[in-house]
């Protein structure tokens, strides 16, 4: 009896139509696993540019009072009286703090994942959006380094400020102890701005619910706030950051049709 259950099971096994359906129902986990694949891909990549730039802080300095300089005959020099406010007012200091740390990496990831269950022809656009961005972003950290607001006399370092009580560190690293692999002059653009902003337009686009696309928009101007009163970002890096990521979102959105998976 055994042996012709086995036998049975083997010879539906063996047949064609079983191995298309197993293959099919494997199909998304392959798919899943290689979405993980890129994804750490481009952290990684993300991570490595940043150590691979230059740690001229003179230069670096130089292009920060050249943004600075900018800012000033245009009238976005917000960064001092932004700074101030996030130091005046611990509570609202240390929320920052924790915001910068936290929510870069588990926003993005978290939004990258619900457009991944919303299907092909949502997610592909926007995985290359987001890394068509990123990539560029890392090409202006490796090309201009430049030195954040904190790095800059009249400036607090918020998040050193508030260090004991959380699990970033003095030197901007979340968590404590990675200091040695943060390049602390990657602040041109602001990829904390650009990905903030990029989960907001993919909200905006693929959300059904109304609150969950205000909730998106909060998010970006949120963090707006939270990289400039920290000191770890100026005005245009901000500005900058949303620009590489409304470019790399207008030109995939547009040209996804046309390109293979």
């Amino acid at each position: 009896m055994r042996e012709n259950v086995i036998a049975e099971s083997e010879a539906i096994i063996g047949t064609p139509g079983f191995r298309r359906t197993f293959w099919r129902r494997l199909a998304p986990v392959g798919a899943g696993l290689r979405e993980l694949v890129l994804i750490t891909v481009l952290y990684v990549g993300y991570t490595s540019s940043r150590l691979l730039a230059s740690n001229d802080r003179e230069a670096a300095v130089h292009r920060a009072n050249e943004l600075l300089r900018i800012e000033r005959a245009v009238r976005l020099n917000w960064e001092h009286p932004i700074n101030e406010f996030f130091v005046r007012h611990d509570t609202i200091g240390l929320l920052a703090c924790f915001w910068y740390a936290t929510a870069h990496y588990i926003v993005t990831a978290g939004v990258l994942v619900w457009v991944y269950f919303k299907g092909r022809d949502a997610y592909v656009p926007a995985r290359r959006a987001l890394m068509v961005a990123t990539i560029f972003a890392l090409t202006l950290y490796l090309m201009l380094p430049t030195a954040p607001p904190r790095f800059m006399d009249g400036f607090t370092d918020v998040l050193a400020l508030h260090a004991d009580q959380g699990w970033w560190g003095g030197d901007a690293s979340a968590p404590k102890g990675m200091g040695h692999i943060t390049n602390e002059l990657a602040a041109f653009p602001s990829l904390h701005a650009g990905w903030s902003l990029w989960c907001a337009l993919v909200l905006q686009r693929y959300a059904r619910w109304r609150i969950v696309k205000v909730l998106g928009w909060i998010g970006a101007f949120v963090t707006a706030a939270v990289v400039v009163g920290t000191a770890n970002h100026w005005v245009l890096d901000v500005m900058v950051g949303w620009m590489v990521v409304i470019g790399g979102v207008v030109a995939v959105w547009e040209l996804t049709p046309r390109l293979p998976e």
